[in-house]
C-alpha cells in the first residue's frame, strides 16, 4: 500500500484483473460530500479503498473544538463496478456490534448526492502505526510497551471474533498507537459467520488478491476462507515482531516458512517468559490444524503469564506411567 501520512493506511488488497464489461464511468469525488464533509487530505490509499481527512461541519457548527473525521471511499477502479458501495456498506454493517476501546469507532454510512459514491465516516487516527513502531525498535520493545499494546490487539481481536467476526487483514500497519490508546482498523476484508449478516454482501475473493503475504495464514493462501483461527496466526506475527524487532518467519509466507521448515527454529525472544512463549508458540504453528489457541486463550496467558499451573494445552506432555 502506498501512503500519503503515516498517521492512517487503509486497504491493503492488490486488485485483480476484473471484467471490464461489468464496469461503468464512474463520476469524481467533489471535495463537499453531501454538503457537510469538506475533503482535506489523503490520509492513506490501497488497492480497494482510499481515506481522507475530513471536516465535519455539523461538528463545527456546533463547537466541537476538532470537528475532523475519516472518510473513506472505494478507488476509482474499484468504484466502476455495480456492488462498490454495496461492499463498502457489507464493511460497515460488520462493525456495527463492534464497542470496544482499541477498535476505530464507525461514525455513519452515506451516498454523496452528486457523485453517488458511498462512504464511511469514522474517528480520524492520529498516532504511530505498528509496522513504523518496529522499525523503530529493531530490538523489540521494552517489557512495559510490549505489554500494554500485546493485551491492547489481543482483547480487541478476542472481541472481535466473540462478535462472531474475523478481521481478515491483520498486521502491524492496520493497528495504530495514539495518546489514547491501541486502535484497530480497516475490516474491508472482514468476514462474519453470524445469523444476521448472511444477506450482507460478500467480497468476491477471486477478484482481488486479498492477502498480506507475511501475515496470511496457510489456509489462506490454499484458498480456504478467512476465520478466527487465521486471524491467530497473523496476530502471533505480530506479537513475535512487537518482542523482538523482526518478523518470526523473515516475512515469507507461510508455504515458503513450510518448505523451509521455519518453524523448527524459531527461537524465544529474551524478554518472553516461558509461559507466554509457549502460548505464542501455538499461535505460530503453521499447519491449521496444530494452532490449537484462541486468541482469548492467547490473551489469558499474556495477562496472566506469571500464574501457574498451566492450562491444559501449555502442558508439557509425559508419557503415562
Amino acid at each position: 500500500m502506498k501512503h500519503a501520512n503515516p498517521t492512517y493506511m487503509a486497504f491493503a488488497a492488490r486488485p485483480a484483473s476484473t471484467d471490464p464489461s461489468a464496469a461503468s464511468p464512474v463520476e469524481p469525488l467533489p471535495e463537499l460530500l453531501n454538503d457537510r464533509y469538506r475533503l482535506e487530505r489523503l490520509l492513506g490509499i490501497g488497492g480497494m479503498g482510499t481515506v481522507y481527512s475530513a471536516h465535519d461541519a455539523v461538528r463545527a457548527r456546533f463547537g466541537d473544538p476538532m470537528p475532523y473525521v475519516a472518510i473513506k471511499v472505494m478507488n476509482d477502479h474499484y468504484a466502476q463496478y455495480p456492488d462498490a458501495n454495496a461492499l463498502l456498506f457489507g464493511e460497515f454493517a460488520l462493525t456495527q456490534r463492534l464497542h470496544h476501546p482499541h477498535i476505530v469507532r464507525f461514525y455513519h454510512f452515506e451516498v454523496d448526492r452528486q457523485s453517488q459514491r458511498a462512504f464511511i465516516s469514522m474517528e480520524r487516527l492520529q498516532g504511530t502505526p505498528l509496522d513504523q513502531l518496529i522499525n523503530d525498535h529493531p530490538q523489540g520493545l521494552d517489557e512495559e510497551a510490549f505489554q500494554s499494546i500485546t493485551l491492547s490487539a489481543l482483547d480487541a481481536v478476542a472481541h472481535i471474533h466473540a462478535c462472531a467476526l474475523v478481521h481478515g487483514d491483520l498486521k502491524p500497519g492496520n493497528l495504530m498507537l495514539g495518546a489514547d490508546g491501541l486502535r484497530l482498523f480497516d475490516f474491508g476484508l472482514g468476514e462474519s459467520s453470524h445469523a444476521t449478516s448472511s444477506g450482507l454482501p460478500r467480497l468476491q475473493r477471486h477478484r482481488i488478491i486479498a492477502w498480506t503475504p507475511g501475515y496470511a495464514a496457510l489456509e489462506l493462501l490454499e484458498g480456504n476462507p478467512p476465520t478466527a483461527a487465521a486471524d491467530v496466526y497473523a496476530l502471533a506475527c505480530l506479537i513475535y515482531e512487537l518482542a523482538s524487532g523482526h518478523h518470526p518467519y523473515h516475512h515469507c509466507t507461510a508455504k515458503q516458512a513450510q518448505a523451509q521448515r521455519l518453524e523448527r527454529v524459531l527461537r524465544c525472544p529474551p524478554n518472553l517468559s516461558r509461559h507466554r512463549w509457549r502460548a505464542l508458540q501455538q499461535a505460530l504453528k503453521i499447519n491449521p490444524a496444530s494452532r490449537r489457541i484462541t486468541a482469548q486463550e492467547l490473551l489469558v496467558a499474556f495477562r496472566d503469564y506469571r500464574r501457574r499451573p498451566w492450562p491444559g494445552w501449555l502442558r508439557p506432555w509425559r508419557a503415562p506411567p
